[in-house]
Formats: C-alpha cells, structure tokens, sequence
C-alpha cells in the first residue's frame, strides 16, 4: 500500500505538476516527498493524488497539488527561510513549506483544524513547523518579518499586515477576488518601500475570514 501511494505521488509530481510548468527541483522533491493521503480523511485517501481540492472540514479544502506546488514556486523560499502560511487547513500546505525552509508559522483560524492539523505534521515528524489558532488577516506578528508568506484563502484586497510583516527582498503569495467569482492568484515581491506584483492565473479558493468580522 505504501509503495502504490508513493508511485501515485510520483506520477501525480510527473503529470499534473512538472509537465505543467512547475521546474523547480526543490519544490518537485518537496511534493513527491510528503505523504498527502495523511492529510485527508481515510474515505478521501484514494483521491489524495488527483488533482483537485478535497473537503477537510469546517467548509475548508485541502488545495490541489498543482496550486500547491505553483504557490511554493513562486513563494521562491530559500533554505533556513522563515514562512508565514495563512490558513493551515489539512496541514498539507505547511508540510510541503516545510521542506524548503528553516522555519513554517502556520496560523488556522478554525481550532478543530489547527490541531489536527499539528496532530499530523507532529506524527510525521515536521517538528520546524508551529501550528496557531488567530485570525490570519492579521497575520502572526511575534514571527515577523518573515522572508514568504502564502496565502491558502482569497481575501477581496490584500490584508495591510501581511505586507507589513513581509520581509525585504520577501514575496507574499495570495489569491485575490469575491468567493465564487474571479479571483487572481498574485504574487507580490518587496525590495524595499517598493513592491512587484506578477499574476500567476485564475484560482478558485474559500474566502479568507477576519474574525473580527464576526463571519
């Protein structure tokens, strides 16, 4: 059962990820590495490796490899990097950061899915990943300046204390639109007071929710 899962990771790396146009090393060894039926409930797990969103719980998904791997790419995160990752979700996302960088602050809005979450990631031995429970619109501030931050939730603009707690020379990744209409994935890079923004594509993902909104 093992080696099946780690042939469905490989050709799932092969397939819907490297022939679509994601070429870094690091990230590809980084999705073939990390186990993602772990991260779903067993009557998902032989859908781990397609290649699309799967529910978790608490109205949240766990993203599709694809998007994934495309956001770590452009996330660009260097070994020993410190990461901020908004919406932990599964805990999927957090462990495939966790793989190229120093140090992954994960912050999960939803208490029930933030120690699950940490659960699994501590199970599996990810021990350079803290897992907390706030509003990510807010972002983590005790972590910051954070050399990536990535983003799993679309926001209708980009959160102030995201960029705020962006390191220079840092890249904040994030998907921007209304749930259920268009939204951009865009990637946004510091240098400086400046800021770089590249669009990435259409996505489609649940919306990112300030509890001081009440929602």
């Amino acid at each position: 059962m093992e080696r099946s899962a780690e042939n469905r990771r490989d050709r799932m790396v092969q397939h819907t990820i490297a022939d679509r146009g994601v070429r870094d090393p690091a990230v590809l060894e980084a999705m073939r590495s990390v186990p993602r039926e772990r991260f779903v409930a067993e009557v998902q797990s032989r859908h781990a490796y397609e290649d699309h969103p799967l529910p978790i719980g608490c109205g949240q998904t766990i993203s599709q490899p694809f998007i994934v791997a495309l956001m770590a790419e452009a996330a660009s995160i260097r070994p020993g990097a410190h990461v901020l990752e908004v919406g932990t979700g599964s805990g999927y996302g957090a462990a495939v950061l966790a793989r190229l960088a120093g140090h992954v602050v994960t912050i999960e809005r939803h208490a029930e899915l933030a120690e699950r979450a940490a659960a699994v990631l501590r199970e599996l031995g990810f021990d350079n990943v803290e897992v907390v429970t706030g509003d990510g619109t807010l972002g983590w501030p005790d972590g910051a300046p954070y050399d990536a931050v990535v983003v799993t939730a679309a926001a209708q603009e980009v959160p102030p204390p995201l960029l705020d707690q962006l390191a220079d020379d840092g890249r904040l990744v994030i998907p921007v639109g209304r749930w259920g209409r268009s939204q951009e994935l865009v990637c946004l890079h510091r240098r400086g007071e400046d800021i770089d923004e590249v669009d990435l594509g259409g996505v489609a993902f649940v919306p990112l929710v300030p509890d001081h909104d009440g929602d």
